[in-house]
């Protein structure tokens, strides 16, 4: 499996895991809440192996990095850090090991 389409892959499970996560939860906007979900995660198993590919680092520790970065705008903006960047940390550290 190439590396772009194993990031394809990765960021639609964790993106539809993402919402999935989200649906019980009430936002003033939900839509685009949930759409902001996505994206941010998606963005996450996407570039996970592609960065893989070109970096020697072990996967785990690469997808945790980028999991914890890529998170941090999010959690700072709605000031819910712990529960967005244990997701994005553990999430990209997953996908990191699997890449």
């Amino acid at each position: 499996m190439t590396p772009l389409l194993q990031g394809t892959v990765s960021g639609v499970i964790f993106g539809a895991l993402a919402v999935a996560l989200m649906l019980p939860m009430k936002f003033p906007d939900k839509p685009a809440a949930l759409t902001g979900a996505f994206v941010d995660r998606f963005s996450i198993g996407l570039l996970i192996p592609l960065v893989k590919a070109s970096l020697p680092l072990p996967g785990w520790s690469l997808g945790l990095g980028i999991g914890l970065l890529l998170s941090l705008p999010g959690a700072i903006i709605t000031k819910v850090y712990a529960p967005i960047l244990i997701v994005g940390a553990l999430g990209g550290a997953i996908i990191g090991a699997l890449a």
